[in-house]
């Protein structure tokens, strides 16, 4: 038996035949290789695909967003513009809704309002942005900024186009949001004037650029003065645009009760006559009321020289570029016997509607001509006082004869409590300014030319004075008149209170909130002017309140002159809530309200 080798034997085939079958291998891998490489392909088609296709649609959504945010952005400069934005959704002007187009999208907005927060107009804007398939909406609730104190700018008018730059100085603690309108000075200085290092404890805006169009810096030395931050390149402000406060007092005027609504005739035989209407806050019984005293005559007074005086008002007609001398109160005379008309003060509540939504209600008292405030007391001393909600407006001057404060609650440091409901407001085509008490004290011609006491003109009382005799006048002075002769009369000072308190949210189209006839040095020799203070040399003006001024007002004067007030302000921030339905705010700038910013994809 033959014995088989743990080996087996290789069988020998032909070389064609191995051959053969490695070419077959190899075309198996090659077709294998080819499906590999062909899913790859596709799986990579797929993906790049995808990945294409989501970028697609990441472009669109992101085209659409950015059209819905340019139409807001286009809704808010529109609103900027407007000098009006009640007026202007009342009288549906063109603009309150509009379109853009791009090249990837386009956009559609509108404007509208949408409720009032208190007495603040909140805004709508409703913005919708489409790109391809793509939609995306911004709505945003908005409210007009509002400052403490705004000024168009920080410089007192000295006449013609010469103005003097005002100082905030050591010393000064300035607790009040404060915005200063641009001035495209050139050379291109600081539009805030400091000497020293005060201190601004709340937010500063400023219309200007922080740096020269050099590229310098103006505001290096002075950046750790501002603890409350300050921001540049901010809207203006429109107070010195005199069609804005022009439509702004319309819309006051047409939506005045007629009864409120006066127009006086200045018919004192006076120099310098100027129609006036006087108006005397009170409490009677728990229940806010006003004397409306019609077709009063204030006895006007204007040096004649513009180195002799502070008293400018902007002159009309130049968009704030010129200032001229204007005629101060010297005192007034009404109609012997008017007693005038006493009201309450919420008889003069209306409420104001825009689109269908109605303001909460408020007094309106229109003037066209201009306002006493303050009665016929020669010891004025805080008499008049304002329980309710009014504003007050004239197309001439407020003239302020006595401190005017609110009733109600007053928190520790003397503010209104921010939940006391009653305010007042006051705007002025004109200025508002306080009075100087002591011209009529002295005799005709002097000192400085003053015009001294009144003749007796027939038929008229003197007023605001201090005590009514039996002859019918109502008067005041150190002097006995030349025309009559005073039986039995005694005489009395008119002064002002020390300290001089307003609080009250002012607005001046025409010039600076300050006070009258502060003296002005005209060489070392000799000044003019010169106010009487109620104690010393300077007494104190307090404001609680808000202040918005086409420019600066001279207050006082201090050094080796001084004269007039010492400032003592302090914000009212209940008023940043608005004095309806006079709504008489000129900031150029909307921002959204608290929470108010929403963007979505519309049926998400």
């Amino acid at each position: 038996m033959r014995t088989q080798n743990s080996k087996r034997k290789t069988q020998n085939y032909p070389l064609s035949f191995l051959r053969r079958k490695q070419g077959g291998s190899v075309l198996v891998l090659a077709v294998v290789s080819l499906v590999i490489l062909a899913a790859l392909g596709v799986g990579l088609l797929t993906i790049a695909y995808g990945v294409r296709h989501r970028a697609i649609m990441l472009r669109n959504d992101a085209a659409a967003m950015l059209a819905a945010e340019a139409g807001y952005e286009k809704a808010i400069f529109w609103m900027g513009q407007q000098q009006d934005m009640l007026s202007a959704l009342q009288d549906a002007v063109p603009g309150t809704t509009g379109a853009l187009n791009f090249p990837d999208g386009d956009c559609g907005y509108q404007i509208k309002l949408f409720t009032f927060a208190g007495s603040r107009p909140v805004y709508r804007v409703i913005s919708n942005g489409h790109s391809g398939t793509f939609n995306r909406t911004v709505d945003v609730l908005v409210l007009q900024a509002a400052s403490g104190w705004d000024m168009g700018m920080s410089k007192v008018l000295a006449g013609g186009y010469d103005t003097y730059p005002v100082h905030f100085t050591s010393g000064e603690i300035i607790d009040v949001p404060l915005h200063i309108n641009n001035q495209h000075d050139n050379p291109d200085n600081r539009d805030i004037y400091i000497s020293g290092s005060p201190q601004f404890l709340q937010a500063v805006a400023m219309g200007e650029s922080r740096y020269t169009t050099g590229g310098s810096d103006k505001y290096a030395s002075v950046m750790d003065l501002f603890d409350g931050g300050i921001y540049f390149d901010q809207p203006d402000s429109r107070i010195t645009d005199e069609a804005t406060v022009q439509t702004k007092v319309n819309r006051f005027k047409d939506s005045t009760k007629a009864q409120y609504t006066f127009k006086p005739v200045a018919s004192a035989p006076v120099t310098s006559p100027c129609p006036a209407v006087q108006l005397e806050f009170f409490v009677e019984n728990n229940i806010g009321k006003v004397r409306i005293t019609d077709d009063c005559t204030v006895r006007g007074y204007k040096r004649n020289s513009n180195s002799k005086t502070w008293d400018f008002k902007l002159q009309p007609g130049t968009d704030g570029e010129r200032s001229e001398r204007y005629d101060i109160y010297a005192y007034h005379f009404k109609t012997a016997g008017n007693q005038g008309t006493t009201v309450p003060i919420e008889q003069t509540y209306v409420s104001q509607s825009f689109g269908g939504v109605e303001s909460e209600p408020g007094g309106q008292i229109f003037v066209d001509g201009s306002v006493i405030i303050g009665g016929d007391k020669a010891d004025q001393n805080g008499d008049q006082v304002v329980k309710g909600t009014i504003s007050v407006v004239a197309t001439g001057n407020i003239w302020v004869a006595d401190s005017v404060v609110v009733d109600g609650l007053h928190d520790a440091d003397g503010k209104p409590a921010m939940d006391n409901p009653n305010v007042l407001g006051l705007i002025a085509q004109g200025v508002i300014k306080v009075v100087d008490p002591g011209i009529s004290e002295y005799s005709t011609g002097s000192p400085n030319y003053y015009p001294g006491p009144p003749a007796e003109p027939p038929g008229f009382d003197y007023v605001p004075i201090g005590r009514q005799d039996a002859g019918g006048w109502v008067w005041i002075g150190r002097w006995r008149s030349r025309q009559r002769v005073w039986q039995d009369a005694e005489i009395y000072d008119r002064h002002l209170p020390d300290p001089m308190v307003v609080e009250a949210a002012m607005t001046v189209g025409g010039g600076g909130w300050g006070a009258e006839n502060v003296a002005r040095p005209s060489g070392w020799w000799t000044y003019y002017g010169g106010r009487k203070e109620a104690s010393g040399s300077q007494d104190d003006l307090v404001v609680r309140g808000t202040i918005t001024e086409a420019t600066r007002g001279v207050v006082g004067l201090t050094g080796s002159m001084t004269d007039g007030y010492n400032k003592k302000y302090y914000m009212d921030g209940r008023l940043l809530e608005g004095v309806l339905p006079g709504d008489m705010w000129l900031r150029g700038k909307y921002i959204p309200a608290p929470a108010g910013w929403h963007d979505y994809r519309p049926g998400d």
